[in-house]
């Protein structure tokens, strides 16, 4: 027999080893399992489906319905005379959307400008999950008809445009949120003129190419800091539409949202915000508005 009085290290790995290989016989006998936890998605990576004047990419749970009230007064640039655009002609959309199944969103909205009337619809493709998925991402897309005196149109498809957006998100920490969203625009009929050779051509492109980068910086449980940025993508012969820097507050609740900003797009409905955009933040030219969502689950 071998004397472990000489060599007690030798008889204390032994001992560790019998335990350590005792413990797994242990293990593998026993009949209690540790629970494994479930891994989530991520929740609440905005606010709401809308960031100023763009979609974001949550989409609510099956049963949702929505209504949104979006406002936008005219440009500061005139100061006091109406009152920094407060007084000036405005626009307003109001829209309606409820998701009737898991990961789908889908809407119908009116805006004041031309009465055009959308449609549009959300989908979650992808969800943020801790060691699974690191972004988010959501197709978003609408159709839109100006219902104009049909006088104003050479054919009825004219009256028609169309938009679409891939939304892609991520929730870098408890309160800092940030998405970037390319997008394609689409217009039936486009403002056309005659050259010098008596040949109609077009002034602007049928598409429309840019992309969205949006941000939210969370101050407290309900309220936010948000900031945008729009970049036009496509080049046209005239017109070329102007980027869109916008920055303002949000406040939630659990049914409720609010937002108050500043920015360049005038209009509301994204195309025509994306392709027809003429007001130039060099030169002052920020719109004030605000949205105004609220929520019921059934």
């Amino acid at each position: 027999m071998k004397n472990y009085h000489k060599y007690p290290a030798l008889f204390f790995a032994k001992f560790f080893l019998l335990m350590l290989l005792a413990g797994n016989s242990f293990a593998q006998d026993s009949t209690t399992t540790a629970p494994v936890k479930k891994v989530k998605p991520v929740k609440n990576t905005f606010g709401s489906v809308w960031v100023m004047d763009n979609q974001t990419v949550m989409v609510p749970i099956k049963g949702s319905l929505e209504f949104d009230i979006q406002h936008r007064f005219g440009t500061v640039n005139n100061g006091a005379k109406d009152l920094f655009g407060i007084f000036a002609p405005s626009n307003i959309r109001l829209g309606i959307s409820y998701a009737p199944l898991k990961k789908l969103f889908v809407g119908i909205g009116v805006t004041k400008e031309r009465m055009q009337i959308d449609l549009n619809a959300k989908y979650a493709l992808l969800m943020q999950t801790p060691g699974k998925m690191p972004i988010s991402a959501t197709l978003f897309g609408n159709v839109v008809m100006d219902p104009r005196n049909k006088s104003n149109f050479r054919n009825s498809v004219d009256r028609f445009s169309y938009f679409s957006q891939l939304i892609i998100a991520r929730k870098i920490t408890e309160k800092f949120s940030a998405q970037v969203s390319p997008s394609l625009s689409w217009f039936n009929n486009v403002e056309a003129y005659v050259d010098t050779k008596g040949v109609i051509q077009n002034k602007m492109h049928n598409y429309h190419f840019a992309v969205s980068m949006l941000g939210r910086y969370k101050m407290t449980e309900k309220t936010a800091i948000i900031v945008g940025y729009d970049q036009p993508l496509t080049q046209h012969v005239t017109n070329n539409p102007h980027p869109n820097i916008c920055f303002g507050f949000e406040t939630t609740t659990s049914s409720h949202a609010f937002q108050v900003f500043a920015g360049n797009f005038a209009g509301i409905v994204p195309q025509s915000n994306n392709m027809y955009n003429q007001n130039d933040y060099k030169k002052s030219q920020y719109v004030i508005g605000f949205n105004i969502t609220r929520l019921w689950n059934f």
